[in-house]
């Protein structure tokens, strides 16, 4: 068959997606379908879930794990903190990449058109007072965290809810793992969280160690 008649196949079998231009393919619906089961469920899950355990304990906030599927970012991990006052999100859900501080790094990571063919056919939706609905507005705060290396989400989802994340660093430089810290703008300020900053790329590094141990025992089993 013809590249075209293959593209139209894995199209048709939702592992493939149209973008709007007519002339790009992204991943379809049944492919991140299954590449989120093989995250949400693969062997370095335990391993990934204490280091969530012990970054909650030493932070003594909320704490996920999350990677992006599609233009939304999706929950693979989370540990609650005993505190009260908390947000309740359980692994499998999903936030708009557009106004959440995982998300804000995953488009960072993407060249201009890159995020403007990707958030073509999603509208920046208003949650918040505090959103980004403006593309200028978002590309501007995307800089910012390209230079910082870290983002926030400072009451653009929920309000009354900050949220600090960096990228799980890889050997190829881009990634699609993000660690996070969520809490109540109550208790963690924008100065305050980062001071807790250290500890979250600590977590990220250990994460990072983690899925470079497993990456040899995984070609073993290919």
């Amino acid at each position: 068959p013809t590249l075209h008649r293959m593209l139209q196949q894995l199209e048709s079998a939702g592992m493939l997606q149209r973008d709007g231009d007519g002339r790009h393919y992204s991943t379809g619906v049944r492919l991140r379908r299954m590449a989120e089961n093989l995250l949400l469920n693969n062997t370095v899950h335990g391993a990934r879930h204490a280091v969530l355990r012990q970054l909650v304990e030493e932070v003594g906030e909320s704490c996920n794990i999350t990677a992006l599927s599609g233009s939304e970012v999706l929950y693979l991990d989370r540990v609650e903190t005993p505190a009260p006052l908390r947000f309740y999100l359980h692994p499998g859900s999903r936030v708009p990449a557009h106004c959440s501080a995982s998300g804000k790094l995953f488009l960072a990571q993407m060249s201009p058109s890159q995020r403007r063919r990707l958030l073509e056919h999603v509208p920046l939706e208003r949650y918040t007072a505090k959103t980004l609905t403006d593309l200028a507005a978002l590309e501007r705060e995307i800089e910012r965290v390209k230079r910082d290396g870290y983002a926030c989400d400072d009451e653009e989802f929920l309000p009354g809810l900050f949220c600090l994340a960096v990228l799980v660093p890889t050997p190829g430089g881009k990634s699609n793992t993000g660690i996070a810290i969520q809490a109540p703008v109550l208790r963690v300020t924008p100065d305050k969280a980062l001071q807790l900053l250290p500890a979250l790329q600590r977590a990220a590094a250990a994460l990072a160690k983690i899925e470079a141990e497993a990456m040899p025992e995984a070609r073993e089993g290919e």
